[in-house]
């Protein structure tokens, strides 16, 4: 199984982080970590080299830092993904947040560096990842008339639009909220498992002992939590979970480009 979306740079792996990649690394076969934020680049190309062959990354501003960065520091970022787009396998996750970004100068904002990130994909060949919370049918919008083909709708959520999505070629992933939402349940019914990936978001979406989502400080979520979502998928499609293994896999492997190096300690 591959974790296709986590956040392996948060604080909250601070004290255990190699303890967890290596339990990762007992369960899975990849993991792609998220570089959302520009002060976490560092680090995360770091665990790439680390763990080279299991740890994959991918690097842009999360929408909703849109108020948190200058122009300059913008133009410095996209500089730093350019020169090290060799130990990325996509830009994201980038998008639109209407949820915590909801002034409408901030949001065209959003749109504007929405699109420059389409760009450097564009530039750099590389596949988009796309974080759209409350924004959805804007962001599939800026992706179609923007030319952004090679898609991966990170966390979707929205059902009305999801054959819009399929009708694109674009793929989604979802993540623990499939074990508690009718919705992505319907998500994870009507879509073809070929267009389909397991993700935890981690370390968000953690899972307590009563079945129930926490916030990260109180249950921190880890990248070995796809196989409940593995698990999910094939009790709502009716399948085995080998096949969602294997098809989920074989999904992320194609999209990302991944060059898989035989599992072994670290």
């Amino acid at each position: 199984m591959i974790d296709t979306h986590c956040h392996l740079e948060q604080s909250n792996y601070d004290k255990d982080r190699d303890a967890v990649i290596r339990r990762c690394k007992q369960q899975l076969q990849a993991v792609i970590t998220s570089c959302a934020n520009p002060a976490h680049l560092g680090l995360t190309l770091q665990l790439v080299r680390n763990y080279q062959g299991f740890i994959f990354a991918t690097a842009s501003i999360h929408p909703s830092y849109v108020e948190k960065f200058s122009e300059e520091e913008i133009i410095e970022y996209i500089e730093q993904i350019k020169s090290n787009k060799d130990h990325l396998v996509t830009i994201g996750e980038t998008g639109l947040d209407y949820n915590w970004v909801k002034e409408a100068e901030w949001q065209e904002k959003q749109k504007q560096l929405f699109v420059r990130l389409i760009e450097l994909a564009k530039q750099l060949q590389l596949p988009l990842v796309i974080h759209s919370r409350d924004s959805t049918e804007d962001a599939i919008e800026t992706l179609e008339q923007h030319a952004g083909k090679q898609v991966h709708m990170h966390m979707f959520t929205n059902r009305a639009l999801l054959n819009r999505v399929i009708d694109n070629g674009w793929l989604i992933s979802v993540n623990t909220l499939l074990l508690r939402s009718k919705n992505v349940k319907k998500i994870v019914r009507d879509c073809p498992i070929e267009q389909l990936m397991l993700e935890t978001d981690s370390p968000w979406l953690g899972i307590d002992r009563d079945g129930k989502i926490k916030p990260k400080d109180e249950v921190r979520n880890e990248p070995t939590s796809v196989r409940l979502v593995a698990e999910k998928i094939a009790d709502v499609k009716k399948i085995g979970i080998e096949q969602v293994d294997e098809q989920t896999t074989s999904n992320a492997i194609k999209f990302f480009r991944l060059n898989i190096e035989p599992n072994s300690d670290p």
